[in-house]
């Protein structure tokens, strides 16, 4: 009886070891770096700070500085167009491009603009994102024209959007796993 019990707690506290050593890896993989600016404007916009965390990852991999081919800037990939008119309906005056390289102004951009597109979609966290990726227009045209049924992502006429959707939807997954933002 004593042995079983020995051997159950070293399989347990092994097991542990394991785990805790996966968690440390799978954190290295999906790293939460910003929290504080992540979890406020997550509450000011009312969006999940998980999948702001995952857009974050999969847009930028947490580096302020990148820029995409096609202009995106920041953290969460914001094209300077886009950033614009979110800063003017936001009232951010005096705005400019090179402001989305800071990492509040990026993440606040960006968390304003996925809510106003959660908006535009009813809370719809596939079509919101197809539209964040893919262009509003587009996404409309696609439901519109009956190109795209709203609830297959596999059906996404951009390659780049359907990409773009599944990776944010595997990371929000492990981001939920892993972190305990607040909520």
């Amino acid at each position: 009886m004593k042995k079983r019990l020995l051997v159950s707690i070293f399989v347990i506290a092994g097991l542990l070891a394991i785990y805790n050593n996966i968690s440390w890896f799978l954190k290295y993989i999906y790293p939460l770096r910003f929290e504080e600016h992540i979890v406020a404007y997550s509450e000011e916009y009312d969006v999940d700070p998980y999948l702001v965390a995952a857009m974050i990852k999969v847009e930028s991999g947490y580096s302020p500085e990148v820029q995409s081919h096609q202009g995106a800037v920041g953290l969460m990939q914001i094209m300077p167009p886009t950033a614009h008119w979110a800063a003017d309906n936001m009232g951010i005056e005096d705005f400019h491009i090179a402001d989305l390289k800071e990492v509040e102004t990026n993440i606040h951009i960006g968390t304003w603009y996925i809510s106003t597109l959660l908006s535009e979609f009813d809370g719809d966290t596939t079509l919101a994102l197809a539209a964040y990726n893919g262009g509003i227009g587009n996404v409309r045209k696609w439901m519109a024209s009956g190109e795209w049924n709203e609830g297959s992502v596999e059906d996404i006429p951009f390659g780049e959007t359907r990409d773009f959707i599944s990776k944010v939807q595997k990371a929000y997954t492990w981001y939920r796993r892993l972190y305990n933002l607040g909520l």
